[in-house]
């Protein structure tokens, strides 16, 4: 935890959509650690309500809200909130989202299709579209989109659909605020341990995957660097385990070095048979071999 001389982001005000578990949660933390004002949101209150209470006593000013960023009205009733409370916002994390269960587009409901993209792609751009007006130059927006942005996973079309289409927003809005000194980052983990892969892939290999914590402090990295520069684009992905060396991987190591002995054998034999000099002629030997003997001097 940053001590007080050290909170590189003291006053800063951030706004978190998501903010109660997962990555939305440990961004809130690692923001509250460096000194930031917190504005944290989800659907239900109660999710967020005690986060708020806990962050509170790390010295920070806390609030939070409900909001389902799906209904524009509530969208417009966060950013009242923000406006009267705070007045402005430094950093605004769109990090809210919802998956699907493993299905074709054959069997995927329409419902469901309009619940994951009503939430991850236009939930974004409401709450963008709504809190842009209280950013000023020096600010940032990172919004939290998943490898998937860039990516296909069959049985995912909608999810994927939504992150592409949540890529595709945030690529136009960085060259649109470019101009206006303000960061937009496009934040692309990969497999996280997080809820959501209980409706993903319920039987995923989760201890394979990075803590929510390890994204929050890479993307912590790229909020701290100077207003003159940014990174646009923040993949992090889990590390693959070093393989350990096999039966038979060892097998063949030990088949290339018996190979590599006998060919340096037949260089060594070869190169004392030139060193003997010119030889005049080849006749068996006794045991069958062949002997070998000097050509007399011209």
């Amino acid at each position: 935890m940053a001590t007080t001389q050290t909170k590189r982001l003291r006053g800063k005000i951030a706004l978190i959509t998501g903010a109660s578990r997962g990555i939305g949660l440990a961004i809130a933390r690692a923001l509250a650690d460096e000194g930031c004002h917190l504005l944290l949101t989800a659907r239900a209150l109660s999710s967020v309500e005690n986060i708020a209470k806990q962050l509170a006593r790390r010295g920070t000013r806390t609030l939070p809200v409900a909001c389902d960023i799906r209904d524009p009205h509530a969208v417009e009733a966060l950013a009242r909130i923000t406006k009267k409370d705070f007045s402005r916002v430094d950093i605004l994390i769109n990090n809210a989202g919802i998956a699907h269960p493993d299905l074709s587009v054959a069997k995927l409901p329409y419902d469901i299709w309009q619940e994951v993209l009503a939430t991850n792609l236009t939930g974004t751009f409401l709450v963008t579209h709504e809190i842009l007006p209280l950013m000023r130059r020096g600010s940032t927006i990172v919004n939290n989109l998943s490898i998937a942005a860039t990516r296909v996973f069959p049985g995912s079309s909608a999810y994927n659909a939504s992150k592409h289409g949540a890529l595709g927003l945030t690529n136009t809005l960085r060259e649109e605020l470019r101009p206006k000194g303000i960061r937009v980052i496009a934040l692309l983990p990969g497999a996280t341990d997080t809820e959501i892969w209980k409706t993903l892939w319920p039987t995923a290999p989760r201890k394979k995957m990075m803590s929510p914590q390890t994204v929050a402090k890479a993307l912590m990295a790229a909020l701290l660097l100077p207003e003159n520069s940014t990174v646009e684009s923040l993949t992090i992905a889990p590390s693959p385990k070093p393989q350990t060396i096999t039966k038979r991987k060892r097998a063949s190591k030990s088949k290339r070095r018996i190979r590599h002995q006998a060919r340096q054998r037949r260089r060594n034999l070869l190169a004392q048979r030139v060193s003997a000099g010119p030889l005049e002629a080849q006749r068996p030997s006794p045991e069958g071999g062949i002997l070998c003997s000097r050509r007399k001097p011209i």
